[in-house]
This record gives C-alpha cells, sequence and structure tokens, in this order.
C-alpha cells in the first residue's frame, strides 16, 4: 500500500480518534517517551566542553535511532502502521486544545487565560480578552504545521521512518533548542536541524491555508510578515492565517515577567479578538486539513 494510501487513512483516524484519555491516563504517549529520551540526553550529555559536538551527536545518534525503528515498524501490518502515525499526528487535539480556548473566554477572563496557558509559553496572567485569543490563533496556526502538516509531509516522504525521524527532532527543538546559556550550544543542532525539516512543511501549510480560503492575493502579504518571524519556518503559517480571519497576530508579549517586543503580522488587521476569532481559526484548521486530505487522496488514486 502507498504513503499516499496510508497517510489518508492516517489523517482520517487521527482526525476521529484524537487523543483518548483513558488510553494515555494509563500508558505514556509516544511523544512523551521521545520527551524522556531526549530529557535523559541533556542531563547525560549537556556538560563539559564541547557541548556543541556532543549536541550534535546526540541529534545524529536520535536520528538513526528513529530511521531504525520506523524501518522495524513498517513491516508491521499496515493497521497497526496507521495506528502508529495518526498517534503522532495531532489535528483533532490541536482544534480540541484551541477551542477550548474560546470557551474559556465565554465563561469568563480568568477561564480564558487558564486555558490558554496550556498551549503557550509567554505570560498569561495580565493577559486582556484580546491577547488570550491571539495566543491561541498563533498557538493553532503554528501547530498545525508542526504537528500535522510537517509529520504528514514526512510520512508522505518517507513512511513511518519519515515521521518518527520528524517526531524526535521536534521533541528535541521544543525541549533543548533554545538560545539560553545551558542550551546554547548543546541544543544548536536540535534546533537547525528542526529548522530544515520544517523548511518545507512551514510553506507549503501557509499554501494550504491561503488555497482552501480563495485568497491568492495574500501571498505577498504572507511573504512580508513571515520575514519578520524569528523563526525562519513559524512565521509562514502564522501569516496566512491572520489575513484570512481579518486580524492581526503577534506583537508584543510577556516571558517570564519580561515584555517583549515583536512586530505584529498583518498589523492592518483588527486588533480586537473575541472568542469568535479563535472559534474562526478552528474552523480554519478544519478546512486547511480537508484540504491536505483531498490532497493525499488525489495522490492515492495517480
Amino acid at each position: 500500500m502507498s504513503h499516499a494510501t496510508l497517510l489518508a487513512l492516517v489523517l482520517f483516524l487521527d482526525a476521529m480518534m484524537g487523543e483518548p484519555r483513558w488510553l494515555w491516563s494509563r500508558v505514556p504517549h509516544p511523544a512523551v517517551l521521545m520527551g524522556r529520551v531526549v530529557g535523559w540526553c541533556d542531563a547525560r550529555f549537556n556538560r563539559g566542553s564541547s557541548r556543541k559536538a556532543r549536541g550534535v551527536a546526540v541529534m545524529v545518534t536520535l536520528g538513526l535511532a528513529a530511521l531504525a525503528l520506523g524501518a522495524l515498524l513498517s513491516a508491521l501490518p499496515w493497521p497497526l502502521e496507521v495506528l502508529i502515525a495518526a498517534i503522532l499526528l495531532a489535528q483533532r487535539s490541536l482544534v480540541d486544545h484551541v477551542r477550548a480556548v474560546a470557551d474559556g473566554l465565554r465563561i469568563s477572563l480568568a477561564e480564558g487565560r487558564r486555558m490558554v496557558a496550556r498551549i503557550v509559553s509567554r505570560d498569561t496572567r495580565a493577559m486582556d480578552e484580546s491577547a488570550a485569543a491571539r495566543a491561541a490563533i498563533e498557538s493553532g496556526a503554528e501547530n498545525l504545521s508542526d504537528g500535522v502538516i510537517a509529520p504528514a509531509f514526512w510520512f508522505l516522504i518517507l513512511g513511518l521512518p519519515g515521521l518518527l525521524l520528524y517526531k524526535i527532532t521536534n521533541t528535541a527543538d521544543s525541549m533543548i533548542g533554545y538560545r539560553t546559556p545551558r542550551h546554547r550550544d548543546f541544543g544548536w543542532a536540535a534546533a537547525r536541524f528542526d529548522d530544515l525539516l520544517n523548511w518545507v512543511p512551514a510553506r507549503l501549510t501557509a499554501l494550504l491555508i491561503m488555497a482552501v480560503h480563495l485568497r491568492p492575493d495574500i501571498w505577498p502579504l504572507i511573504r512580508r510578515d513571515a520575514a519578520l518571524h524569528r523563526s525562519p519556518n513559524a512565521g509562514w503559517p502564522e501569516s496566512a492565517m491572520a489575513p484570512v480571519l481579518g486580524v492581526a497576530l503577534a506583537g508584543p508579549r510577556s516571558y517570564d515577567g519580561q515584555m517583549q517586543q515583536f512586530p505584529f503580522v498583518h498589523p492592518d488587521g483588527r486588533r480586537n479578538l473575541t472568542a469568535a476569532d479563535v472559534e474562526a481559526c478552528c474552523a480554519a484548521l478544519w478546512r486547511t486539513w480537508t484540504l491536505a486530505l483531498g490532497l493525499t487522496v488525489l495522490l492515492a488514486l495517480v
């Protein structure tokens, strides 16, 4: 069975199944296991001299191990392969988490802040409704790329080996790929490899958002605003989501008690956001997923 056919089944199963709490409350999720491996490597090897070289060696080792494990799992019957891949995609859970912010904001600002704190790392205590909604939309756009389109892309290209390679790299980047004194050198390889694996999917995500909303006119805006983002990839889906919703994203936000000045994405968009804008983002996430599924089915038929 082709990768495209399997991917179509994977996308559909993930959308239907999501993240069943009854299962992951009893056994650790594969992403949790990957996080434990990365954490162990950080504690064991991020010390002494030559930390950048150690970080490169760790990422090469983890990457090769992921490819080897993926190859072994690919020998399983195709229903199990589809199930494993579906577990490692996050469309349903992504939309559920983003929509929870909209539901929270309808109850109270405090509940909206509590829900958005589950999906972003920035400070949430002083957020007003617009800031909470904006953070949820940004997280939705970025994680559409990281959690759905990118893993689907690498599964389409390389099957389970590609998917596991992407997931271990993305997990490592989220844990050690920071320019902090501890991780600036050791996490360098994780951050750079994650940038490489996300380069095509991030731009593909922007194209899908633009195409499914029939907005080819916003491509110049996407290219302009994506270049302003501190990440070479995260700005692309955000820069597509902002104009299709008619809102301004990014802008100033606080991390660890310190306000940081980031430029607005689509600065001409509305800056007063509400729960309705978060719901509109959820709808955009499902429309984009539908287009991705449709294109995958076409590839399978070809």
